[in-house]
Protein backbone atom coordinates (compact mmCIF):
# COMPACT_ATOMS: atom_id res chain seq x y z
CA UNK A 1 0.00 0.00 0.00
CA UNK A 2 2.47 2.57 0.82
CA UNK A 3 4.56 2.00 -2.22
CA UNK A 4 1.49 2.73 -3.99
CA UNK A 5 1.62 6.42 -2.60
CA UNK A 6 2.83 9.16 -3.53
CA UNK A 7 5.93 11.26 -2.68
CA UNK A 8 3.82 13.99 -1.23
CA UNK A 9 1.04 11.80 0.45
CA UNK A 10 4.03 9.52 2.06
CA UNK A 11 5.70 12.38 3.76
CA UNK A 12 2.21 14.11 4.48
CA UNK A 13 1.10 10.83 5.96
CA UNK A 14 4.79 10.91 7.79
CA UNK A 15 4.40 14.19 8.90
CA UNK A 16 0.46 13.66 10.31
CA UNK A 17 1.64 10.00 12.28
CA UNK A 18 4.86 12.25 13.91
CA UNK A 19 3.01 15.46 14.88
CA UNK A 20 -0.58 12.77 16.18
CA UNK A 21 2.33 10.65 18.07
CA UNK A 22 3.70 13.74 19.93
CA UNK A 23 0.85 14.95 20.93
CA UNK A 24 -1.20 11.55 21.85
CA UNK A 25 2.17 10.98 24.37
CA UNK A 26 1.44 14.17 25.42
CA UNK A 27 -2.02 13.94 26.01
CA UNK A 28 -1.43 10.70 27.66
CA UNK A 29 1.19 12.18 29.76
CA UNK A 30 -0.87 14.95 30.79
CA UNK A 31 -3.38 12.44 31.86
CA UNK A 32 -1.42 10.42 33.82
CA UNK A 33 -0.53 13.31 36.00
CA UNK A 34 -4.01 14.75 36.28
CA UNK A 35 -5.04 11.28 37.56
CA UNK A 36 -1.79 10.93 39.71
CA UNK A 37 -2.87 14.78 41.50
CA UNK A 38 -5.97 13.83 42.19
CA UNK A 39 -5.30 10.45 43.98
CA UNK A 40 -2.40 12.63 45.36
CA UNK A 41 -4.97 14.70 46.58
CA UNK A 42 -8.14 12.24 47.83
CA UNK A 43 -4.84 9.82 49.64
CA UNK A 44 -4.07 13.52 51.50
CA UNK A 45 -7.50 14.08 52.29
CA UNK A 46 -7.99 11.11 54.22
CA UNK A 47 -4.78 10.40 55.82
CA UNK A 48 -4.81 13.64 57.27
CA UNK A 49 -8.63 13.05 58.40
CA UNK A 50 -7.77 10.09 60.06
CA UNK A 51 -4.59 11.63 61.66
CA UNK A 52 -6.40 14.28 63.23
CA UNK A 53 -9.54 12.02 64.03
CA UNK A 54 -6.86 9.67 65.85
CA UNK A 55 -5.11 12.72 68.32
CA UNK A 56 -8.65 13.16 69.16
CA UNK A 57 -9.40 9.66 70.61
CA UNK A 58 -6.20 9.42 71.79
CA UNK A 59 -6.99 11.98 74.30
CA UNK A 60 -9.70 9.96 75.97
CA UNK A 61 -9.09 7.78 79.00
CA UNK A 62 -12.46 6.23 78.56
CA UNK A 63 -15.67 5.68 76.10
CA UNK A 64 -17.67 7.76 78.59
CA UNK A 65 -16.25 10.55 77.55
CA UNK A 66 -17.07 9.77 74.28
CA UNK A 67 -19.74 12.09 73.66
CA UNK A 68 -17.53 15.00 74.98
CA UNK A 69 -15.91 14.59 71.44
CA UNK A 70 -18.63 14.24 69.55
CA UNK A 71 -19.01 18.36 68.44
CA UNK A 72 -15.02 18.17 67.87
CA UNK A 73 -15.55 15.19 65.69
CA UNK A 74 -18.61 16.38 63.62
CA UNK A 75 -16.40 19.74 63.49
CA UNK A 76 -13.40 17.81 61.81
CA UNK A 77 -15.50 14.97 60.08
CA UNK A 78 -19.09 16.70 59.55
CA UNK A 79 -17.94 19.65 57.26
CA UNK A 80 -16.50 17.82 54.62
CA UNK A 81 -19.13 17.36 51.79
CA UNK A 82 -17.87 14.34 49.80
CA UNK A 83 -16.57 12.20 53.05
CA UNK A 84 -18.66 9.78 55.09
CA UNK A 85 -17.23 8.47 58.27
CA UNK A 86 -18.40 5.86 60.85
CA UNK A 87 -16.53 4.96 64.16
CA UNK A 88 -17.48 1.73 65.40
CA UNK A 89 -16.37 -0.17 68.74
CA UNK A 90 -15.75 -4.18 68.94
CA UNK A 91 -18.96 -5.00 69.41
CA UNK A 92 -19.96 -3.37 66.08
CA UNK A 93 -22.15 -0.64 67.58
CA UNK A 94 -21.73 2.97 65.38
CA UNK A 95 -20.37 5.24 68.09
CA UNK A 96 -20.28 8.34 65.43
CA UNK A 97 -21.41 9.02 61.63
CA UNK A 98 -21.37 11.43 59.18
CA UNK A 99 -22.10 11.22 55.95
CA UNK A 100 -22.40 15.11 55.03
CA UNK A 101 -23.83 15.93 51.91
CA UNK A 102 -22.11 12.81 50.26
CA UNK A 103 -25.34 12.82 47.83
CA UNK A 104 -26.36 15.76 47.02
CA UNK A 105 -26.05 17.28 43.26
CA UNK A 106 -23.07 19.08 42.40
CA UNK A 107 -22.37 20.59 39.06
CA UNK A 108 -18.72 21.24 37.94
CA UNK A 109 -17.03 23.26 35.29
CA UNK A 110 -15.82 20.10 33.52
CA UNK A 111 -18.64 17.51 33.97
CA UNK A 112 -21.93 16.83 35.54
CA UNK A 113 -22.75 14.29 39.07
CA UNK A 114 -26.58 13.26 39.10
CA UNK A 115 -28.22 11.83 41.81
CA UNK A 116 -28.49 8.46 40.37
CA UNK A 117 -25.38 8.08 39.67
CA UNK A 118 -23.18 5.37 40.79
CA UNK A 119 -20.87 6.72 43.04
CA UNK A 120 -17.02 6.15 43.68
CA UNK A 121 -15.71 5.56 47.12
CA UNK A 122 -11.82 5.50 47.99
CA UNK A 123 -12.11 4.19 51.80
CA UNK A 124 -9.04 4.31 54.24
CA UNK A 125 -9.46 2.53 57.90
CA UNK A 126 -7.60 2.16 61.06
CA UNK A 127 -8.07 0.87 64.62
CA UNK A 128 -7.56 2.32 67.83
CA UNK A 129 -7.45 1.50 71.39
CA UNK A 130 -9.38 3.73 73.69
CA UNK A 131 -9.11 2.49 77.39
CA UNK A 132 -8.02 -0.47 76.25
CA UNK A 133 -10.92 -1.16 73.84
CA UNK A 134 -10.55 -1.30 70.22
CA UNK A 135 -12.51 1.22 67.86
CA UNK A 136 -12.51 0.70 64.52
CA UNK A 137 -11.88 4.50 62.33
CA UNK A 138 -13.68 3.69 58.98
CA UNK A 139 -13.60 6.92 56.23
CA UNK A 140 -14.98 6.81 52.97
CA UNK A 141 -13.78 9.30 50.80
CA UNK A 142 -16.73 10.49 47.62
CA UNK A 143 -14.26 10.40 44.20
CA UNK A 144 -17.07 10.56 41.65
CA UNK A 145 -16.34 13.89 40.89
CA UNK A 146 -12.60 13.71 39.94
CA UNK A 147 -13.24 10.41 37.95
CA UNK A 148 -16.40 12.52 35.99
CA UNK A 149 -13.54 15.37 35.46
CA UNK A 150 -11.24 12.79 34.45
CA UNK A 151 -13.37 11.28 31.62
CA UNK A 152 -14.50 14.03 30.35
CA UNK A 153 -10.72 15.05 30.24
CA UNK A 154 -9.64 11.76 28.11
CA UNK A 155 -13.22 12.72 25.79
CA UNK A 156 -11.34 16.42 25.35
CA UNK A 157 -8.40 14.98 24.73
CA UNK A 158 -9.56 12.15 22.77
CA UNK A 159 -11.25 14.39 20.15
CA UNK A 160 -8.35 17.57 20.20
CA UNK A 161 -6.00 14.05 18.96
CA UNK A 162 -8.11 13.32 16.24
CA UNK A 163 -8.45 16.99 15.00
CA UNK A 164 -5.03 17.33 15.35
CA UNK A 165 -4.35 14.49 13.35
CA UNK A 166 -6.87 15.46 10.24
CA UNK A 167 -5.32 19.38 10.82
CA UNK A 168 -1.54 18.11 10.62
CA UNK A 169 -2.16 15.79 7.56
CA UNK A 170 -3.82 19.60 5.61
CA UNK A 171 -0.23 20.72 6.58
CA UNK A 172 1.65 18.21 5.95
CA UNK A 173 0.23 17.85 2.74
CA UNK A 174 1.05 21.56 1.87
CA UNK A 175 4.04 21.61 3.36
CA UNK A 176 5.24 18.43 1.23
CA UNK A 177 3.91 19.68 -1.44
CA UNK A 178 5.44 23.39 -1.57
CA UNK A 179 8.76 21.80 -0.24
CA UNK A 180 8.46 19.13 -3.01
CA UNK A 181 8.05 22.02 -6.06
CA UNK A 182 11.92 21.78 -7.20
CA UNK A 183 11.70 18.24 -7.31
CA UNK A 184 8.50 18.98 -9.67
CA UNK A 185 10.65 21.47 -11.93
CA UNK A 186 13.13 18.78 -12.21
CA UNK A 187 11.29 16.40 -13.68
CA UNK A 188 9.18 18.46 -15.96
CA UNK A 189 13.02 19.34 -16.99
CA UNK A 190 13.74 16.03 -17.21
CA UNK A 191 10.38 15.01 -19.27
CA UNK A 192 11.47 18.02 -21.91
CA UNK A 193 14.99 16.51 -22.89
CA UNK A 194 14.77 14.90 -26.19
CA UNK A 195 17.63 14.37 -28.59
CA UNK A 196 16.54 18.22 -29.85
CA UNK A 197 17.21 19.49 -26.58
CA UNK A 198 20.15 17.88 -24.63
CA UNK A 199 21.68 21.84 -24.13
CA UNK A 200 18.85 21.71 -21.67
CA UNK A 201 19.96 22.24 -17.64
CA UNK A 202 18.94 22.32 -14.83
CA UNK A 203 19.76 25.37 -12.81
CA UNK A 204 21.88 24.74 -9.70
CA UNK A 205 21.48 28.17 -7.92
CA UNK A 206 17.75 28.00 -6.29
CA UNK A 207 17.33 24.53 -5.45
CA UNK A 208 17.86 23.56 -1.98
CA UNK A 209 20.78 21.26 -0.88
CA UNK A 210 19.37 18.11 -0.18
CA UNK A 211 19.10 17.97 -4.06
CA UNK A 212 21.89 19.22 -5.39
CA UNK A 213 23.63 16.10 -5.78
CA UNK A 214 20.66 14.95 -7.96
CA UNK A 215 20.56 18.52 -10.46
CA UNK A 216 24.49 17.90 -11.10
CA UNK A 217 23.86 14.56 -11.14
CA UNK A 218 21.08 15.24 -13.57
CA UNK A 219 23.17 17.87 -15.48
CA UNK A 220 26.34 15.61 -15.94
CA UNK A 221 24.33 12.70 -17.11
CA UNK A 222 22.68 15.46 -20.09
CA UNK A 223 26.34 16.92 -20.37
CA UNK A 224 27.67 12.89 -21.42
CA UNK A 225 24.18 12.38 -23.50
CA UNK A 226 24.88 15.29 -25.31
CA UNK A 227 28.66 14.49 -25.83
CA UNK A 228 27.92 10.88 -26.56
CA UNK A 229 24.70 11.97 -29.31
CA UNK A 230 27.29 14.18 -31.05
CA UNK A 231 29.82 11.95 -31.30
CA UNK A 232 27.41 9.39 -32.69
CA UNK A 233 25.89 11.94 -34.82
CA UNK A 234 29.14 12.82 -35.88
CA UNK A 235 30.18 9.02 -36.56
CA UNK A 236 27.12 8.18 -38.49
CA UNK A 237 28.32 11.38 -40.35
CA UNK A 238 32.06 9.96 -40.83
CA UNK A 239 30.57 6.59 -41.85
CA UNK A 240 28.29 7.15 -44.61
CA UNK A 241 30.89 10.06 -45.94
CA UNK A 242 34.00 7.10 -45.97
CA UNK A 243 31.68 4.49 -47.41
CA UNK A 244 30.47 6.86 -50.05
CA UNK A 245 33.77 7.64 -51.26
CA UNK A 246 34.71 3.92 -52.30
CA UNK A 247 31.35 3.04 -53.35
CA UNK A 248 31.56 6.70 -55.62
CA UNK A 249 34.57 5.38 -56.90
CA UNK A 250 33.17 1.93 -57.58
CA UNK A 251 30.41 2.81 -59.46
CA UNK A 252 32.10 5.62 -61.86
CA UNK A 253 34.87 3.45 -62.63
CA UNK A 254 32.45 0.80 -63.36
CA UNK A 255 30.66 2.84 -65.63
CA UNK A 256 33.31 3.89 -67.45
CA UNK A 257 34.44 0.65 -68.09
CA UNK A 258 31.20 -0.45 -69.25
CA UNK A 259 30.97 2.68 -71.63
CA UNK A 260 32.25 0.64 -74.65
CA UNK A 261 33.65 -3.04 -75.39
CA UNK A 262 37.35 -3.17 -74.01
CA UNK A 263 39.61 -6.09 -73.79
CA UNK A 264 40.38 -9.40 -71.17
CA UNK A 265 43.36 -7.25 -70.36
CA UNK A 266 41.38 -3.96 -69.66
CA UNK A 267 38.38 -5.67 -68.02
CA UNK A 268 40.87 -7.77 -65.55
CA UNK A 269 42.62 -4.51 -64.99
CA UNK A 270 39.66 -2.57 -64.22
CA UNK A 271 38.68 -5.58 -61.64
CA UNK A 272 41.67 -5.12 -60.29
CA UNK A 273 41.07 -1.76 -59.18
CA UNK A 274 38.10 -2.39 -58.27
CA UNK A 275 38.84 -4.73 -55.95
CA UNK A 276 41.48 -2.45 -53.98
CA UNK A 277 38.54 -0.23 -53.20
CA UNK A 278 36.79 -3.57 -52.30
CA UNK A 279 39.58 -4.17 -49.88
CA UNK A 280 39.51 -0.90 -48.46
CA UNK A 281 35.99 -0.83 -47.62
CA UNK A 282 36.29 -4.79 -45.99
CA UNK A 283 39.18 -3.23 -44.05
CA UNK A 284 37.13 -0.41 -42.50
CA UNK A 285 34.25 -2.06 -41.76
CA UNK A 286 35.76 -4.85 -40.06
CA UNK A 287 37.90 -1.66 -37.72
CA UNK A 288 34.08 -0.64 -37.33
CA UNK A 289 33.24 -3.98 -35.89
CA UNK A 290 36.86 -4.35 -33.61
CA UNK A 291 35.73 -0.96 -32.12
CA UNK A 292 31.79 -1.81 -31.51
CA UNK A 293 33.23 -4.76 -30.22
CA UNK A 294 35.73 -3.17 -27.64
CA UNK A 295 33.05 -0.44 -27.33
CA UNK A 296 30.69 -3.29 -25.43
CA UNK A 297 33.77 -5.06 -23.74
CA UNK A 298 33.45 -8.30 -26.37
CA UNK A 299 37.26 -7.68 -26.79
CA UNK A 300 38.81 -9.90 -24.14
CA UNK A 301 42.88 -10.30 -24.92
CA UNK A 302 44.78 -13.40 -24.59
CA UNK A 303 47.73 -12.93 -21.54
CA UNK A 304 50.60 -14.55 -22.91
CA UNK A 305 53.84 -13.49 -21.24
CA UNK A 306 55.76 -11.18 -24.39
CA UNK A 307 58.83 -9.67 -24.09
CA UNK A 308 58.36 -6.20 -25.17
CA UNK A 309 61.61 -5.45 -26.83
CA UNK A 310 61.40 -8.67 -29.22
CA UNK A 311 57.66 -7.72 -30.46
CA UNK A 312 58.96 -4.37 -31.42
CA UNK A 313 62.30 -5.70 -32.78
CA UNK A 314 59.70 -7.77 -35.12
CA UNK A 315 57.56 -4.41 -36.08
CA UNK A 316 60.85 -2.86 -36.78
CA UNK A 317 62.27 -5.39 -39.29
CA UNK A 318 59.43 -5.37 -41.19
CA UNK A 319 59.16 -1.37 -41.68
CA UNK A 320 62.63 -1.19 -41.90
CA UNK A 321 62.77 -1.86 -45.54
CA UNK A 322 60.53 1.57 -45.87
CA UNK A 323 62.06 3.53 -43.60
CA UNK A 324 65.82 2.62 -45.64
CA UNK A 325 64.10 4.35 -48.44
CA UNK A 326 63.52 7.79 -46.69
CA UNK A 327 66.87 7.32 -45.06
CA UNK A 328 65.00 7.06 -41.24
CA UNK A 329 66.40 5.48 -38.60
CA UNK A 330 64.62 3.45 -35.88
CA UNK A 331 66.52 3.74 -32.32
CA UNK A 332 65.13 0.95 -29.84
CA UNK A 333 66.07 0.92 -26.02
CA UNK A 334 65.40 -0.83 -22.96
CA UNK A 335 63.38 -3.80 -22.47
CA UNK A 336 60.61 -5.23 -19.86
CA UNK A 337 58.25 -8.20 -19.91
CA UNK A 338 54.25 -7.59 -20.15
CA UNK A 339 51.10 -10.16 -20.58
CA UNK A 340 48.64 -9.65 -23.10
CA UNK A 341 47.87 -10.86 -26.81
CA UNK A 342 50.92 -10.51 -29.18
CA UNK A 343 48.70 -10.29 -32.58
CA UNK A 344 46.28 -7.51 -31.09
CA UNK A 345 49.73 -5.48 -29.48
CA UNK A 346 51.28 -5.70 -32.79
CA UNK A 347 48.33 -4.29 -34.28
CA UNK A 348 48.46 -1.51 -32.12
CA UNK A 349 52.07 -0.90 -32.41
CA UNK A 350 52.08 -1.34 -36.11
CA UNK A 351 49.29 1.76 -36.67
CA UNK A 352 51.67 4.20 -34.29
CA UNK A 353 54.71 3.13 -35.92
CA UNK A 354 53.04 3.85 -39.57
CA UNK A 355 51.66 7.19 -38.68
CA UNK A 356 55.48 7.58 -37.11
CA UNK A 357 56.83 6.84 -40.52
CA UNK A 358 54.20 8.90 -42.32
CA UNK A 359 55.21 11.67 -40.35
CA UNK A 360 58.51 11.71 -40.09
CA UNK A 361 61.14 13.89 -42.56
CA UNK A 362 62.93 11.86 -44.86
CA UNK A 363 66.70 11.40 -42.43
CA UNK A 364 64.98 11.24 -39.36
CA UNK A 365 64.78 9.17 -36.35
CA UNK A 366 62.10 7.18 -34.95
CA UNK A 367 63.15 6.70 -31.23
CA UNK A 368 60.92 3.31 -28.96
CA UNK A 369 61.95 3.51 -25.32
CA UNK A 370 61.09 0.85 -23.14
CA UNK A 371 61.21 1.21 -19.66
CA UNK A 372 59.94 -1.00 -16.03
CA UNK A 373 58.82 1.41 -13.27
CA UNK A 374 56.70 1.00 -10.44
CA UNK A 375 53.50 1.95 -11.72
CA UNK A 376 53.63 -0.68 -14.82
CA UNK A 377 56.04 -1.02 -17.87
CA UNK A 378 56.16 2.25 -20.20
CA UNK A 379 56.47 2.27 -24.12
CA UNK A 380 57.35 5.29 -25.80
CA UNK A 381 57.28 5.94 -29.36
CA UNK A 382 58.12 9.22 -30.59
CA UNK A 383 59.90 11.06 -33.81
CA UNK A 384 60.25 14.31 -35.05
CA UNK A 385 57.92 16.37 -37.61
CA UNK A 386 54.92 18.82 -37.61
CA UNK A 387 53.67 19.11 -34.15
CA UNK A 388 50.25 18.41 -33.48
CA UNK A 389 48.36 21.75 -32.19
CA UNK A 390 47.78 21.42 -28.63
CA UNK A 391 43.62 21.57 -29.17
CA UNK A 392 43.66 18.67 -31.22
CA UNK A 393 44.90 16.35 -28.76
CA UNK A 394 42.26 15.49 -26.63
CA UNK A 395 40.43 14.23 -29.94
CA UNK A 396 43.78 12.84 -31.77
CA UNK A 397 41.97 9.16 -30.57
CA UNK A 398 38.37 9.72 -31.86
CA UNK A 399 36.69 7.63 -34.91
CA UNK A 400 37.42 9.36 -38.24
CA UNK A 401 38.89 12.40 -36.47
CA UNK A 402 41.53 13.53 -38.58
CA UNK A 403 44.28 16.95 -37.30
CA UNK A 404 44.49 18.04 -41.30
CA UNK A 405 40.84 17.81 -43.03
CA UNK A 406 42.10 18.27 -46.02
CA UNK A 407 43.44 14.70 -45.65
CA UNK A 408 39.87 13.46 -45.23
CA UNK A 409 39.76 11.72 -48.22
CA UNK A 410 42.92 9.72 -47.62
CA UNK A 411 44.44 6.35 -48.56
CA UNK A 412 42.75 3.02 -47.68
CA UNK A 413 45.51 3.33 -44.80
CA UNK A 414 44.54 6.90 -43.38
CA UNK A 415 40.75 6.31 -42.79
CA UNK A 416 41.00 7.69 -39.19
CA UNK A 417 40.17 4.45 -37.30
CA UNK A 418 43.88 3.68 -36.52
CA UNK A 419 44.45 5.77 -33.22
CA UNK A 420 40.87 4.27 -32.02
CA UNK A 421 41.42 1.33 -32.81
CA UNK A 422 45.36 1.28 -30.75
CA UNK A 423 43.47 3.04 -27.76
CA UNK A 424 40.84 0.18 -27.80
CA UNK A 425 43.62 -2.07 -27.73
CA UNK A 426 45.52 -0.89 -25.20
CA UNK A 427 42.52 0.08 -22.50
CA UNK A 428 41.25 -3.48 -23.45
CA UNK A 429 44.79 -4.43 -21.85
CA UNK A 430 44.47 -2.32 -18.71
CA UNK A 431 46.54 0.14 -20.24
CA UNK A 432 46.64 3.84 -20.78
CA UNK A 433 48.08 6.23 -24.07
CA UNK A 434 48.34 9.49 -23.95
CA UNK A 435 49.82 11.68 -26.78
CA UNK A 436 52.11 14.86 -26.38
CA UNK A 437 53.70 17.23 -29.05
CA UNK A 438 55.76 20.42 -28.57
CA UNK A 439 58.81 21.82 -29.99
CA UNK A 440 58.72 19.38 -33.35
CA UNK A 441 58.78 15.83 -31.49
CA UNK A 442 55.78 13.99 -31.09
CA UNK A 443 55.59 10.80 -28.67
CA UNK A 444 52.74 8.37 -28.07
CA UNK A 445 53.41 7.04 -24.49
CA UNK A 446 51.72 3.65 -23.38
CA UNK A 447 51.77 2.46 -19.64
CA UNK A 448 50.85 -1.05 -18.91
CA UNK A 449 49.78 -1.32 -15.61
CA UNK A 450 51.62 -3.50 -13.16
CA UNK A 451 48.36 -5.75 -12.28
CA UNK A 452 48.40 -6.73 -15.89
Amino acid sequence: MMKQLSLTARLSLMFMLAVTGVLGAAGFFFFQLSQHHFDELDRHTLEDKLQASRQLLRGLDDLAGFDALRPQLQALLGGHSDLAVRIVDAEGQVLFAASGAAYAVETHAHGSVSADMPRVWRRRAAVIEVAGRPLSIELALDITTHKVFLNTLAGWLWGALVLCALLSGGLGWLLARSGLRPLREVTLVAASVSAKSLTERIPSESTPAELQQLVLAFNAMLARLEDAFVRLSNFSADIAHELRTPLSNLMTHTEVVLTRARSREDYQENLYCNLDELRRMARMIDDMLFLAKADNGLVVPERQSIELHVLCETLLDFYQLTADERGIRFVLSGDARIHGDPAMLRRALSNLLSNALRYTPDGGTIQLAIEAGEQGVSLSIGNPGVGIPEQHLPRLFDRFYRVDPARREGSPSNAGLGLAITRSIIEAHHGEIHCNSRDGWTSFDILFRSAD
